[in-house]
Parts: structure tokens; C-alpha cells; sequence
């Protein structure tokens, strides 16, 4: 029997314990939220920061984040969402390139949403960043769940 983690025993809290089965039925997607969603604040507040206190160009902005936020996102999607464990560090590595490979992928599509709206037709930056990380978190659980931390 698995240990139960963190989530697993906040779960199981007196008050916390009639969403056990919800979350038990959900877990993965809904960690996958929770994960998603402090990465996405964390590459918003990063933007947004970068933006304010350097005269960087907002691509290179996005780069920026991209990196911190595809870091923290594999660490955590590797350990609580999608249970990443590997056999040897061959099977470690060819993960952590499907990841970044799939995570490279989404950059591009938000890279091109970002020049496109922002760069070429003058959008306001943060709709525009809001609405392509949107795209992006679909995107990514799609490309982890299918490709990169499936079971055979």
C-alpha cells in the first residue's frame, strides 16, 4: 500500500474529510490545478515584476519566467501530480527531455501569441499574458499525461 502524502493527510483533516472522495476520484487533476496554479501565479508575479523594474523586451521577459516556472513545474508535477518515478537515471533523463520538450513547445505557442498581440497589434500585455497562460496550462497537462509521465 502506498504512503499517503501531504495532500492525502490534509484530506483526511475531521473538516476537510466529506471532500475525501471528490478528491480521492480527482487527485491527479485536480494537484495538477493546484500545481498550475501557483506556477502561473509565479510566472504572472515574475512578468509583472521584470516588466516594472527592467526595460526587458516582453519576449525576453517571457523567457525568463518560462525557465524559473518549467523548473518549479517539473519538480512538482515529477513528485506530486503525476507520480514520475523512474527506473535509473537514463529513464530520469529521457523524462526530464519529454518534459522540457513539451514544455519548450507551449513557449513557442506563447511566444507567438505574445509577439502577435502584443509585439505586432499593440494589445495590452497583461490580457494577453493572461489569456496565453490559459492555452499554455491546457496545453502542458495534456502533453504530461499523454506523453511524458504516462504508465505502460
Amino acid at each position: 500500500m502506498e504512503q499517503p502524502d501531504i495532500f492525502d493527510r490534509i484530506m483526511a483533516l475531521p473538516g476537510l474529510r466529506i471532500f475525501e472522495p471528490f478528491y480521492k476520484a480527482r487527485k491527479m487533476l485536480l494537484l495538477y490545478l493546484f500545481f498550475g496554479g501557483t506556477a502561473f501565479f509565479l510566472n504572472i508575479f515574475l512578468f509583472y515584476g521584470i516588466d516594472r523594474l527592467t526595460p526587458l523586451d516582453p519576449l525576453v521577459n517571457n523567457v525568463i519566467c518560462w525557465v524559473v516556472c518549467v523548473l518549479y513545474q517539473f519538480w512538482t508535477n515529477r513528485t506530486w501530480v503525476f507520480d514520475g518515478k523512474t527506473n535509473g537515471a537514463l529513464e530520469f533523463l529521457w523524462q526530464m527531455l519529454l518534459f522540457f520538450g513539451g514544455r519548450l513547445f507551449t513557449l513557442f505557442l506563447e511566444e507567438a501569441i505574445i509577439a502577435v498581440f502584443i509585439t505586432w497589434l499593440k494589445m495590452p500585455e497583461m490580457p494577453v499574458k493572461l489569456a496565453a497562460q490559459a492555452v499554455v496550462i491546457i496545453l502542458n497537462y495534456v502533453i504530461s499525461k499523454a506523453f511524458v509521465f504516462k504508465k505502460s
